[in-house]
């Protein structure tokens, strides 16, 4: 064997610049794929009417983002709409996590085939979308059509296979030994879970949150068909006054709108984004 074969090996690229160049090509990648979208919402919220009227990447002359913003907030009927998303959020999100965590409980400790199957199907409602049609007529059946309770178990519906597919994978990684400690104390299967196998499961039920939060307080599609004209959330408001004309051709409102409606958002993931990466490895993964 040649000193050069002993020396690149099977392993060893023989391409050693663009093995150094792979990780800024990715950071640029990254960033141009975020960065972009980004600067389009900020620098066009910044702008007065005449510059945002063809939304582009070039800076506002003079920036006006906090006067928009203000604007947005006394006109825009911003506040009654963030406690219209509230009401639909958190009671959903919180809902979803707390069956879909215990379901998954009982799904991973439980070896057996209709627990397999009961599994197969609770997780399938990741690629099988609800017809919406469907949904609307049930609700109307139920008298829960137009209201918050409905839309809230909707939405607990639509995301509880993606909390059970988190939490199964996560479960499994919990060692058996600690549930057993406990049941050897007298503890119930309730305190078991409340008081052993909730806590460790904080990493992957803040990936969740991000997860379920990003999608509900996003929603607009499924909103309109149920509580369309009878709640007002936020993804709903900006529709309804981009439409009704208030922010007709007025890009730089509409995007300050975004803004608002995104900063909730922006802080629950600043709070939860070191639980975010743990719990997507050590759960989905496994």
């Amino acid at each position: 064997m040649s000193t050069t074969s002993r020396r690149q090996g099977p392993g060893r690229s023989d391409h050693p610049v663009w093995t150094r160049l792979q990780p800024i090509v990715a950071t640029l990648l990254g960033l141009t794929v975020i960065g972009v979208p980004l600067w389009l919402v900020v620098a066009t919220a910044g702008k007065s009417r005449g510059e945002a009227l063809t939304p582009n990447l070039s800076p506002p002359g003079d920036w006006q983002l906090l006067d928009n913003l203000r604007q947005v907030w006394a006109e825009g009927e911003v506040p009654a709409a963030f406690l219209g998303s509230l009401l639909v959020v958190v009671p959903a999100v919180a809902g979803v996590l707390v069956i879909g965590s215990m379901a998954a409980w009982v799904l991973a400790r439980r070896a057996s085939r209709l627990n397999a199957a009961l599994y197969a199907l609770a997780i399938s409602g990741i690629v099988l979308p609800p017809a919406v049609v469907t949904v609307v007529l049930l609700l109307r059946q139920l008298g829960l059509a137009g209201s918050a309770v409905g839309m809230i178990g909707v939405y607990m519906g639509i995301y509880l296979s993606t909390v059970i597919f988190f939490v199964t994978g996560f479960v499994r990684t919990v060692p058996v030994s600690l549930e057993e400690a406990a049941q050897i104390d007298g503890a119930t299967p309730v305190r078991v879970f409340v008081r052993v196998v909730l806590p460790m499961l904080r990493p992957v039920l803040a990936t969740a949150t991000i997860l379920v939060c990003l999608y509900v307080w996003n929603d607009v599609f499924y909103a309109f068909f149920v509580v369309g004209g009878r709640l007002d959330t936020l993804p709903l408001n900006l529709f309804r006054v981009a439409s009704a004309g208030l922010y007709l051709n007025n890009w730089h409102l509409i995007f300050a709108y975004v803004i608002l409606m995104s900063l909730p958002l922006v802080a629950v993931l600043a709070v939860a984004q070191r639980r975010i990466i743990s719990g997507i490895t050590s759960g989905a993964v496994k």
